[in-house]
């Protein structure tokens, strides 16, 4: 997320806003580019590939180790990211891949550098979104990809609905629309790139839902060879709920969320810890579960 990263102190020890970022990766965060990366690959296994607003830089490492031949260049708006992105793709053993500081309305960079240009989670927090799309079309080669997933927080569905919940919910929609973001933006992904002259029949557009739920929700099935994968999915889940729970609770409690919320008059601090302890409680629940539709677009220049 380029607009609003919370920097890690040291690059080995994220905080726990960060660890939920982490979680992230090209597969379960760009799955409608992979096609089309793959086939881009069988052509071309030299694949230049910028990710623009990289954070921790698990989604980037993970296109690096993808395309391996190839090269991933990751930019964020946060200098204090990019050690902890650096150290993320070491940590992975990752060589084809780079990290600098970059502005997604200026990006550091020659028209038609890359044959992938990709964002996540970044226009949605950005005032003109469509001029990002429009630097981001500059930076990419004729014939190339951009690809931009985003979140729309009015499809968002929680359960239980612990009341401190809604209230965070308006709570979240609130501080981005204050910060000058767009809480809709998945939606909007498809007009915004028509809005920069590109055509309809150069855009692919889809959706997918992002799931947060517990291990009670998960069948284990009987059968042998399948139980490793789904012991380490059920893992992961159980690692996205804490994670999830731990880094919104300590946003309310001392991060950024925090700030701004203050800032706006969006919420007094009693407030702000009632929804941190319903975040908790909610973690600890059997029947815990949050989804939100995202919006995905692939323009072909």
């Amino acid at each position: 997320m380029e607009q609003d990263q919370t920097p890690s102190e040291k690059p080995g020890h994220p905080p726990a806003q960060a660890i939920l970022h982490e979680l992230r990766t090209a597969e379960n965060s760009a799955a409608y580019l992979l096609p089309k990366l793959q086939s881009m690959k069988e052509s071309n296994p030299h694949l230049t590939l910028l990710d623009v607003g990289t954070g921790s830089g698990t989604i980037s490492v993970s296109f690096a180790k993808l395309i391996p031949d190839g090269h991933v260049t990751g930019v964020d708006l946060n200098p204090n990211i990019l050690p902890r992105a650096r150290a993320v793709a070491e940590m992975a053993g990752v060589k084809n891949i780079e990290f600098q500081q970059g502005n997604v309305y200026k990006l550091p960079f020659a028209d038609e550098t890359f044959d992938v240009t990709f964002c996540h989670q970044v226009l949605i927090h950005i005032g003109t979104p469509w001029d990002a799309l429009r630097e981001m079309l500059r930076v990419t080669k004729r014939g190339g990809i951009v690809a931009a997933r985003e979140g729309d927080y009015e499809t968002e569905c929680v359960w239980p609905e612990l009341p401190e919940l809604c209230k965070f919910h308006k709570l979240m929609a609130g501080v981005m629309s204050a910060g000058g973001g767009t809480p809709t933006t998945g939606r909007q992904l498809l007009s915004w790139a028509l809005k920069v002259g590109v055509e309809r029949s150069q855009i692919t557009l889809s959706y997918s839902t992002w799931l947060y739920h517990t291990l009670s929700d998960r069948k284990i099935c009987c059968k042998f060879h399948y139980l490793t994968l789904l012991l380490v999915a059920a893992i992961m889940a159980l690692m996205a709920v804490f994670s999830l729970a731990q880094g919104l609770s300590d946003q309310l409690r001392g991060g950024s969320l925090r700030e701004k919320a203050l800032k706006f008059g969006l919420g007094t601090e009693n407030d702000l810890e009632e929804m941190a302890k319903a975040w908790e409680e909610w973690a600890k629940r059997d029947d815990a579960s949050l989804a939100m539709l995202h919006g995905e677009i692939l323009v072909q220049k």
